[in-house]
């Protein structure tokens, strides 16, 4: 049986991955571990983003003994004056194999721009936006922002779709 951790106990994370996993591998078992990310609450920029989503892959997979590691991130860009929701995903292989997945991007709305450039993580802001609680870990921005009709572990699994390719077709990524 394939044993994969995930950097997460965020049920919209575990869930996107465990979504994607099982169908691929349909006898393995997903986890979700509670590990540190070794990022800001709310990296700023591709970079950090996918850093922060390798760190926890790597540690998901170590501390689980895991065949393999999953580590999601969501984060912020900013361009002039918009600032864009970012998410990544990154999955470590006991071999060292690993593989990086980007997922869709949105804007967020001024209000919440201005609470993430003011340092806040965007959950807290659309929390306050929308007077719910723990949105980052049920529909999300996203969810909020269509109405339900897309949701914050809609964009990880697909997300983990990108990252799993690698995986699944080796001989197309190695020279």
């Amino acid at each position: 049986m394939l044993r994969i951790a995930v950097g997460s106990t965020n049920p919209v994370k575990v869930g996107a991955a465990r979504r994607i996993l099982q169908q691929l591998y349909p006898d393995c078992e997903v986890t979700g571990l509670n590990v540190p990310s070794g990022v800001s609450d709310q990296p700023i920029g591709e970079r950090e983003t996918i850093e922060g989503a390798t760190n926890r892959a790597r540690t998901a997979r170590e501390v689980a003994n895991a065949d393999l590691g999953v580590g999601l991130e969501g984060g912020v860009t900013f361009e002039g004056e918009g600032c864009w929701m970012i998410n990544c995903c990154v999955i470590v292989g006991r071999n060292g194999q690993v593989g990086v997945g980007k997922g869709h991007s949105f804007i967020l709305p001024p209000a919440a721009a201005d609470g993430v450039r003011a340092g806040r993580e965007v959950g807290h802001v659309i929390d306050e936006i929308t007077g719910k609680s723990n949105t980052k870990q049920r529909g999300g921005a996203i969810g909020f922002l269509t109405n339900g009709t897309v949701l914050r572990e809609d964009l990880f699994a697909a997300t983990v779709g990108a990252a799993v390719v690698q995986f699944l077709h080796p001989e197309l990524y190695t020279k």
